[in-house]
């Protein structure tokens, strides 16, 4: 009698598993890969009860005038000066420094966008913020 078997072991191996586990690691690794290092500006933050060791010599103020229209001004000027030009600005007043440091001034209604712009400015040129706050 000659009995034959019908069912064969298949040599493959399915991969579908194997690339849904890889495919989620690298989804993992990307996503705290972004968290590790996020992109901050460093200020120096002064505290109303001590000094800041670094003095600002340029300042930039920013007012608000309502409907969304903001006002730029280097240095206390009444006289005030475009967006565009607030870089070439600081480059021109602090090109000569050893540390050059400029500090902040805003209205509380000014959103932080406005202030994120200016930070930009220092980070592009290697300079250093001091954002002003009012002692509590």
């Amino acid at each position: 009698m000659a009995l034959k078997r019908t069912l064969r072991a298949d040599p493959n191996i399915s991969m579908s598993s194997m690339t849904d586990i890889v495919f989620l690691l690298l989804i993992f690794f990307l996503v705290t890969s972004t968290l590790v290092n996020p992109n901050a500006l460093k200020l120096l933050l002064p505290k109303s009860t001590g000094q800041v060791s670094s003095k600002a010599t340029v300042s930039v103020s920013i007012k608000d005038w309502g409907e969304d229209r903001y006002t730029y001004h280097i240095n206390g000027d009444e006289q005030p000066v475009a967006f565009a030009d607030v870089e070439d600005g600081l480059v021109e007043l602090l090109q000569n420094e050893e540390d050059p440091t400029f500090s902040i001034y805003s209205d509380e209604s000014v959103p932080i966008k406005e202030i994120v712009q200016v930070m930009n400015i220092a980070k592009r040129n290697h300079y250093k913020v001091i954002l002003a706050t009012q002692p509590e």
